[in-house]
């Protein structure tokens, strides 16, 4: 139904007493009582992120009025991630914006959730794209942003397309919480198998780690291209290929086959991989190869951890390393004079101690983990499935196909 619809100026749909803008703070140090504020980073999913705002002083925002949210206001970044959009929820009222968001204030004789699905389509990507400006980051301008051509159905078409594109989301959002609930239920199925790890509720015996590991693997950081390798060629993994807790094998840099001239340390399924240096958020993150990678390979900053088979699992130390409170134990350890990168040594990992259930409870547990992740692996194979369709369904919309 958008085929053949009118275009008009994105300026001629907002409320001429609320024009569109931008806010004006620019982010600092969080005031606890200050004014709160809305980043491109607090904007996921189509929503305010309440919990992640921060806020700044009275005196800063002392013209925040400006540009003050209201319930219902649509934000659209018009800064590095340019076109990504949210709507004000009511807590979020007042909060202010920074200079990389603008505010716009839909008139209710247009449904705002069409205009948003359409800022977030392919085409007006496209147009923004072609309005941008800038070297190290890109943006686009609020008077481009006002000419941004929306085609205008009829009010009724604009809301059928709206409630079609909303379910299609809602059930790839389901999917996408499924995926996000595994580690969550298998941290649950942890501390209900063998109890708190620092406070040893079940009496397991504690040792040092080095008592149950066999050895420690680290990687060689070869020099890489910041591109996916190619079919011949080698990947240097990056720390963020560890980093969410979840294996990342497209998380790397491309490196020449014959720029290798050592053995490699490369991923395995079942291999237990450790980051010794990040930041203190990320510093000791580990998770589980959930497949054989043979033409990738371990930088010096991440480890493979090999327990004895006869006293530790990788998935049992995977998730004590990972619960949170032991995890503090061995961070605390961590040295570096600069808070962005700090570093964990193989002495301080081996010597941190830990409660040991006996071996066959463990391989309870690992057959657990395994049978979870197996399962993940299929959702997030039918995710990007669906991700695939919802993004054709979008294009198709707004290029006329799928109503014409």
């Amino acid at each position: 139904m958008t085929s053949g619809a009118p275009a008009v100026p994105l300026e001629a749909l907002v409320d001429p007493a609320r024009p569109i803008t931008y806010g004006i703070v620019v982010p600092g140090p969080d005031i606890p009582d200050g004014v709160p504020y809305v980043r491109v980073v607090d904007m996921q999913e189509g929503t305010v992120r309440l919990e992640q705002l921060r806020r700044t002083t009275p005196e800063i925002a002392h013209s925040y009025r400006r540009s003050a949210l209201a319930e219902g206001d649509l934000l659209v970044s018009i800064r590095g991630h340019v076109g990504r959009t949210a709507f004000v929820p009511k807590a979020a009222e007042g909060a202010n914006l920074t200079q990389d968001t603008a505010r716009v204030a839909i008139l209710p004789t247009v449904d705002r959730r069409y205009v948003r699905w359409f800022i977030e389509s392919p085409a007006a990507r496209w147009w923004m794209t072609q309005h941008t400006k800038g070297v190290a980051v890109t943006g686009i301008n609020l008077g481009d942003l006002r000419k941004l051509p929306v085609p205008l159905p009829l009010l009724a078409d604009q809301r059928r397309i709206a409630d079609i594109l909303d379910k299609a989301d809602a059930i790839r959002r389901k999917r996408k919480e499924a995926i996000a609930l595994t580690e969550d239920l298998l941290r649950s199925a942890f501390l209900d198998m063998f109890g708190d790890p620092v406070t040893n509720p079940k009496g397991w015996p504690v040792k040092p780690l080095e008592d149950v590991l066999n050895h420690l693997d680290a990687g060689w950081s070869a020099n890489g291209d910041a591109r996916p390798r190619a079919e011949d060629e080698y990947g240097v993994l990056k720390i963020s290929a560890v980093t969410s807790g979840i294996f990342r094998p497209d998380e790397h840099k491309a490196v020449s086959a014959s720029a290798i001239d050592r053995e490699l340390v490369t991923p395995r399924r079942g291999d237990l991989l450790f980051s010794r240096a990040n930041t203190r958020e990320l510093v000791a993150a580990t998770c589980l190869v959930e497949r054989d990678e043979a033409r990738l390979f371990l930088p010096d900053k991440l480890w493979r951890v090999v327990p004895r088979a006869d006293f530790a699992t990788a998935p049992y130390l995977r998730f004590l390393l990972a619960h949170d409170r032991f995890r503090s134990e061995l961070t605390k350890t961590a040295t570096g004079t600069s808070g962005s990168m700090l570093n964990v040594s193989m002495e301080k990992l081996r010597g941190l101690r830990g409660p040991f259930p006996p071996i066959g409870q463990q391989e309870k547990f690992a057959a657990l983990v395994w049978r979870s992740l197996d399962a993940r692996a299929k959702h997030e194979s039918a995710h990007e499935t669906t991700e695939t369709l919802f993004n054709s369904l979008v294009a198709r919309t707004f290029s006329g196909g799928l109503f014409a």
